[in-house]
């Protein structure tokens, strides 16, 4: 028979190769589907199973799909068994070792802990870089140095490498714990102070200094100084001392416009040097302060009468009209409550000394800006004063009437119009004593 005559769809010698190739392929994947249709056969047995059981009526299976052979020529499907890794990775999991990372074996809390880690370890590292930078550019730089306990001469150091900058400073190297200064109020102190120079420009700039004065150094009773705070005659005192506490030690930086003016020439200062103070308050008396605590009425008509007067102005005496008492008389107007003055003390006071014969005062201390000081038991004073205050106590007003040889006996002061028969009539408010 000719090729002609044979029946068309029949497959001729050259078709039995590749009809075979597609008979294999349709084979496969005849052979996956009625894996899948096996799958979804059992599951369906499965649930129509548990229907059964629970008696509900459930809606028919779908019919399972099956795929069907490809037609000749179009394009084959590769097969799962000769695929490789590099072509297909399910799930994203590496078919080899090594060619990428590996799944954490960490639970959720772990990695969160080793998170949180983490991020402490990066921001105490940051801390300490920015404090060390911190330190770097805020470093301290060199500073006095002032040591010694209060009352005794301080030992100071001043580094050659610390200049004046010309700005005023104040520091405190003790804190007292008494009642803060104030202008107006007398302030007991003892001092030293420096002559600070700059010497020499730019980065080669040093420092020299000397010592000028130092209460320190004086005898005994003569190192502690009365300053009344704001009238110093030194502008870098007055705002030094305002504002801290009595029993501190003070440390000064006074640039030339705070120190002594045109006298510093008198101590060899020029008018570019700066003056270092060390100053140690011992003790301070209030603006005004006055005698504080339990009023005593005297009621002997031929003594002086004793009335306030204005704050800071002092009592008012109205002398009587009677002959003066020829011995010494003390009367305790207010008792203080502070303590007793003895023999050796300083005390410090206020008061007013008038006449007897005819009332008119010959000194006062109340205008004078501050309270005047005197020793007692030393024969330091006229000899009414030791007897008459001598274990007074501090807070006290005291009125006093000295005959004439408790006062300035025959000879009397003619600089003060005192002659050698007055009797002398004193009101004083004892204020504290001077520390030693």
């Amino acid at each position: 028979m000719a090729e002609d005559d044979k029946p068309k769809g029949e497959p001729t010698g050259n078709d039995d190769s590749a009809a075979d190739e597609l008979k294999d392929e349709s084979t496969s994947a005849d052979e996956a589907a009625a894996d899948e249709a096996e799958t979804d056969e059992a599951e369906t047995a499965a649930d129509e199973g548990a229907d059964e059981d629970s008696g509900e009526e459930k809606p028919a299976a779908k019919p399972s799909i099956k795929i069907k052979a490809p037609a000749a020529g179009a394009a084959k499907l590769p097969q799962a068994k000769n695929i490789r890794s590099p072509e297909f990775t399910p799930h994203g999991i590496s078919a080899g070792r090594g060619s990428g990372p590996r799944p954490s074996a960490l639970t959720a809390a772990q990695a969160k802990k080793r998170r949180q880690a983490t991020f402490l370890a990066v921001a105490i590292g940051l801390v300490a870089i920015a404090g060390a930078t911190a330190f770097y550019v805020t470093r301290p730089g060199p500073e006095i140095k002032v040591t010694g306990t209060l009352g005794t001469a301080p030992k100071v150091d001043i580094p050659k490498d610390m200049v004046p900058d010309n700005k005023f400073k104040v520091t405190e190297a003790i804190t007292g714990s008494g009642p803060k200064l104030a202008n107006g109020d007398i302030a007991y102190v003892k001092f030293a102070f420096y002559q600070w120079s700059k010497k020499g420009t730019g980065n080669k700039a040093e420092s020299t200094n000397k010592k000028l004065n130092s209460s320190y150094e004086q005898q005994g009773g003569q190192q502690v100084m009365p300053m009344t705070v704001g009238n110093t005659q030194v502008k870098g005192l007055d705002k030094g001392l305002a504002g801290h506490p009595s029993g501190s030690r003070l440390v000064l930086q006074l640039p030339p416009v705070d120190g002594f003016g045109e006298q510093g020439s008198q101590m060899g200062l020029t008018n570019k040097d700066s003056v270092v103070f060390v100053v140690d308050i011992m003790a301070a008396i209030p603006k005004n302060a006055e005698a504080k605590g339990t009023e005593k009425k005297l009621d002997d008509k031929n003594l002086p009468k004793v009335e306030p007067g204005q704050p800071g102005k002092g009592p008012k005496v109205t002398v009587p009209k009677a002959d003066a008492p020829d011995k010494l008389e003390v009367r305790t107007l207010i008792e203080g409550s502070g303590p007793a003055l003895a023999k050796g003390d300083n005390a410090v006071v206020q008061y007013v000394g008038k006449l007897w014969r005819d009332g008119k005062t010959f000194d006062e201390s109340w205008s004078k800006g501050q309270p005047a000081s005197f020793p007692i038991g030393t024969g330091g004073t006229v000899p009414g004063f030791d007897k008459g205050l001598t274990g007074a106590k501090v807070g006290s007003r005291v009125l006093l009437i000295l005959p004439p040889k408790e006062g300035y006996g025959t000879k009397g002061n003619e600089q003060a119009g005192i002659k050698g028969t007055d009797t002398l009539v004193f009101v004083v408010d004892i204020l504290g004593t001077v520390p030693k």
